[in-house]
């Protein structure tokens, strides 16, 4: 069986919120209310609510980074996040992290990309040549 994951946060405009999920990251939108909005996060449940965006800081110490902490994000195979590292560098969005590379030739190697949400939300995209190698160490 495969599970599904399912994470709910705030957002300060759910207007903003649709034109960044559904339009610049192509996830689909499920239901919604005047408060809330759910999408297909690349095959996973978020919960989008209107409300105050939790407290992020540089504290996460990955590789040659410091990643945003807390942070959500997605495993994509490596072609598909080629294809949205494009979309998004040509969209001019402001990265935390610009698609890169890391671990290179090591266990665990991987493309990654951070980025904030209109509301200031942390998402990281990693990318994978091989999924077997994701819990590689």
């Amino acid at each position: 069986m495969q599970s599904l994951f399912h994470l709910a946060y705030h957002v300060k405009d759910l207007d903003e919120a649709r034109a960044f999920y559904g339009d610049l990251l192509g996830c689909t939108e499920g239901r919604s209310t005047e408060t809330w909005v759910d999408f297909s996060f690349f095959g996973h449940q978020i919960s989008l609510h209107l409300g105050e965006p939790f407290a992020t800081a540089k504290t996460g110490h990955v590789g040659e980074h410091m990643v945003p902490m807390p942070h959500l994000g997605v495993i994509l195979p490596k072609q598909s996040w080629d294809e949205l590292a494009e979309r998004l560098t040509n969209s001019d969005l402001e990265f935390i992290i610009a698609p890169t590379t890391r671990f290179a030739g090591e266990p665990g190697e991987q493309s990654t990309m951070f980025f904030n949400d209109p509301s200031g939300n942390p998402i990281e995209v990693k990318g994978f040549k091989d999924f077997d190698s994701v819990y590689a160490s």
